[in-house]
């Protein structure tokens, strides 16, 4: 269950943690859905070889990484690689994605961190409110419910509203870093040329869509990565001068 929890703080960070966006995992997932129904079965699924894996993965400003945090990040990373290679054949580099994800696991601690040097408060209402997003998300219809699935899983109400109070805080300073990302008309119209070209490439014959259909989604984008470029620069910046040991 916290594994949840540790992604969604991954994808708002957009650390390296990261890498493998959702929406590619959710369509690799169904085309080898797909494929196994017309092929009568399908392929087995790959296991991530963790007997290496240390008990202290990194130790951060005195603070470690544990083996478990890392291992529920990497089972889930390497699980949505896993469906990609079903798709491309393209074999998973497991040593890489071992030092991915613990780089990026190193930036989200350096975050939090910086979070609480800066004074960063995270209130019970802006708690709530991501408490009722991740309820969404997860096709749950109360928080109660949420909250009881979190317990079933190992995590008490208290720790997970420390760790959304946690998660809070840090976009919070990645607000703060990243100022203004709303972007210009002429950055989403090159997005939008952009899309359109790579769809007469890619030989698409379906209807085009009108830049005005798709402008809120390309706003979205173009904005959210604003706000991942600062994190990443600003995580960057302190690993500079961050204490970090990494025994992966």
């Amino acid at each position: 269950m916290k594994k949840w929890l540790m992604m969604i703080t991954a994808a708002a960070t957009m650390t390296l943690v990261a890498a493998c966006g959702d929406d590619n995992a959710e369509e690799a997932q169904e085309e080898t859905a797909e494929e196994g129904h017309a092929g009568g079965e399908a392929e087995e699924m790959p296991e991530p070889d963790l007997e290496d894996v240390p008990d202290v993965v990194a130790e951060v400003e005195g603070e470690e990484i544990t083996k478990d945090e890392f291992e529920q990040v990497y089972t889930a990373q390497f699980q949505q690689a896993a469906m990609m290679q079903q798709m491309t054949g393209e074999e998973i580099d497991e040593d890489a994605l071992k030092e991915q994800v613990a780089e990026g696991l190193v930036s989200e601690k350096l975050l939090a961190m910086e979070a609480d040097n800066r004074d960063m408060e995270a209130s019970e209402e802006d708690v709530d409110q991501l408490l009722s997003q991740l309820t969404e998300m997860n096709g749950m219809e109360s928080e109660d419910e949420f909250i009881s699935a979190m317990e079933e899983g190992g995590m008490s109400e208290e720790e997970l509203r420390n760790e959304l109070a946690n998660q809070v805080k840090v976009q919070q300073l990645i607000s703060e870093e990243s100022g203004d990302t709303e972007p210009t008309e002429e950055e989403m119209q090159e997005v939008y040329d952009e899309q359109i070209a790579a769809r007469e490439d890619a030989g698409e014959d379906s209807e085009t869509p009108e830049f005005e259909d798709v402008k809120p989604q390309i706003e979205q984008q173009l904005s959210r990565e604003k706000e991942v470029q600062a994190a990443q620069d600003l995580a960057d910046e302190l690993r500079e001068e961050a204490d970090v040991t990494i025994h992966i």
